[in-house]
This record gives C-alpha cells, structure tokens and sequence, in this order.
C-alpha cells in the first residue's frame, strides 16, 4: 500500500505556529509517507489576491488527486485552516475513485476552542468526521469528549503528546533554580495570565516571545529575552520549569483559552521537554497526567503556590525530574510519539 500525506502550508515553516505540522510531515516521511503540498500562493488582501490563492489551491488539490494510487493510505492534518473551493470535492473523489483510506491527525478542535469557531469550523469539523477513518487524537480527555460525541472508540488512537524535532543532537542539563520561562504570544489582552505574572512572589519569570508590554519591566522579577526563533528556543532553555498555561489569571486557567488546556496538547508543553526542561502545569489540564505519570515536572492550580512548591524544592530533586525531563526528550526529538499513534492507526486500517 502507497502513502502520502497531503500537507497545507502557508509562510515560512520555521514559524512557531506551523512546527508542528512542519514536524509531522517530516516524521511521516521517514515512515514511508510521500509528501503532497497544497500551497497557498500569495497571501495579500483584495479580491485579486483571493482568486489566485483558490487557483494555487485548486492546483495543488488536482496534483494530489493525479499522484496518489489507487488503494492507497493518506495521511491528513487536521483542521485546515483556509477555505479551498475544491478541496473536499476531490477528497471525496479520491474516496469513490482510488478508494483511499484516510488517517486524521487532529492539530486542534476548534470547537473546544470556542473563540474561534465559526462556520467555517463547524463545516471542517463535520467533514472530518464524517471522512476520516482513523482519528488520531491528543489524549485520553480529547478522547473522551470524542466517544461523547458518537465517534467510535475503534476509529480513535490517541498521541500522547507531540513531538518537537531539533536539528542540533544532545541537551545541556538544566540546572535548579526559582524561575520559570514562559515562550509564545505575551500580549496581556490575550493572555492575561502574562500581566500578572510580576505579582507571583519569590520566583523569576523570564520571557520570550511578541507583543511584550515593555511596562512590565520595571518589576524585579520580570526579564525579558525578545523573540528567538521556535528550532532555537530549546537551546536557551537551560534552568528552572517552563511554564504551561493559559487564560485571563495566574489563579487557574480560566477563560475560553485556559479551558481549553482541559482537552489539548499544549505545543510548548512538547518544546520545554525537548530542551529536557521540567515543566509547570495546570493541574486540571489533560496533559497533568503525563507530567505526573512521567515525573517531569509539578501541576499546581495557581501560580501562587510556586513560592512554597519551589521552596520547598531541593536540587537533588530537580535533577531527578530534570533527568526523567531528558529521557522524554530523547523521544519527543526523535519523533517517538507520532511514528507510535501512526503505527497502531495504521493497524486499524
């Protein structure tokens, strides 16, 4: 049997937001999957620039119809993220033409992730469903609201957690400290979580990522180390826990966004453990289960109790998570997680 995976791209796959579809593709690859890509051509504004990107789409979706074979596997990356005027038309003629069979990887749920659903979603996620043989899900929490649902517990394999690829070999052993990193989007709009990580006493907080309110700089605790690039990050990772969370408040993850950390696998969870990182987390997040079973970090309902969590710590301590750390990212950088759910969703073909 033939496999391909089709993959949609737009802009530079180095950026943060598409590593994980980026790395995906390239583990799939190395299973044995022939990569298709459907492009988007331009990405400017106006009725013009509209039209050509449907043309590149059409383009890309005629391509991956004429090459894949006749009773072959393909692998999809759910959701698609822009309306492509043919796609499910010719997803849905490879099915009654070439009778493919279809594995989707779920990236995301828009629907968990109220905010940004809308119709557009809402029609991704039906067709999802409704065409996928196999449903590759985050972990038992997404599964769970999957059975809830009506989907078939024998169509879902479940992740665990994702991997995160890096192009250099070995990790520098982290060393104990009272501090967290947080890397991603640090606008205090978004995630007001951010703005109130000064008031969390006896711990530093150090920061990458855009949309930094310089303001924040005049507290102590507060350092901020501008934007590094996602393949670069986990080298600059090398003390204290990285912190996972979401949300409006440092006192749980509240909000449509921190909620949504009940279902998913956080990508920067995947990026601190890369860099052997222990971790801080949510302890109502679908993820506490995997720090917990895997002992590589501490789950906490507010981030005012990393005063007396870490505190309390010695390093010996720290060096055994961080050990337990380096075990897992001997895996997440290797592809371990993905090449395991494809292999058992494979089975169920």
């Amino acid at each position: 049997m033939k496999k391909y995976i089709i993959t949609e791209i737009s802009g530079d796959l180095a950026h943060a937001g598409t590593k994980a579809t980026a790395d995906i593709a390239k583990i799939a690859s190395g299973m044995g999957y022939k990569r298709i890509n459907v492009k988007m051509n331009t990405t400017k504004e106006g009725i013009i620039p509209k039209i050509q990107r449907q043309i590149g789409f059409m383009a890309g979706w005629d391509n991956a119809y004429d090459h894949i074979e006749e009773g072959s596997l393909v692998l999809l990356q759910h959701p698609f993220h822009y309306p492509q005027l043919t796609r499910n038309h010719i997803l849905k003629k490879l099915k009654a033409k070439k009778h493919i069979k279809v594995i989707g990887l779920i990236h995301d749920v828009e629907k968990l992730r109220a905010f940004r659903y809308n119709d557009y979603y809402k029609k991704e996620f039906e067709f999802m469903m409704d065409y996928d043989d196999v449903l590759i899900v985050h972990n038992d929490k997404m599964k769970e609201y999957f059975l809830s649902i009506g989907c078939p517990e024998e169509k879902l394999v479940v992740l665990d957690i994702f991997d995160y690829l890096k192009s250099e070999e070995g990790i520098h052993k982290p060393s104990f400290a009272k501090k967290i990193t947080v890397a991603g989007n640090l606008d205090t709009t978004k995630c007001g979580y951010v703005g109130g990580l000064k008031d969390i006493e006896g711990v530093d907080v150090t920061l990458y990522g855009p949309n930094y309110d310089e303001s924040m700089s005049e507290y102590d605790n507060i350092h901020y180390e501008g934007i590094v690039p996602s393949d670069e990050l986990p080298s600059k990772l090398t003390e204290g826990f990285g912190l996972v969370w979401d949300g409006s408040s440092i006192d749980g993850c509240v909000g449509e966004s921190g909620q949504y950390l009940k279902y998913n696998n956080p990508h920067k969870l995947s990026l601190y453990l890369s860099a052997g990182l222990p971790v801080v987390l949510w302890n109502e997040a679908a993820e506490s289960g995997f720090v917990k079973e895997n002992k590589v970090g501490v789950c906490v309902g507010s981030l005012t109790e990393l005063k007396d969590v870490l505190g309390g710590m010695t390093s010996e301590e720290y060096d055994e998570m961080a050990g337990r750390a380096s075990v897992v990212s001997g895996r997440l950088t290797t592809g371990f997680y993905t090449k395991k759910a494809l292999a058992c969703a494979e089975g169920l073909i």
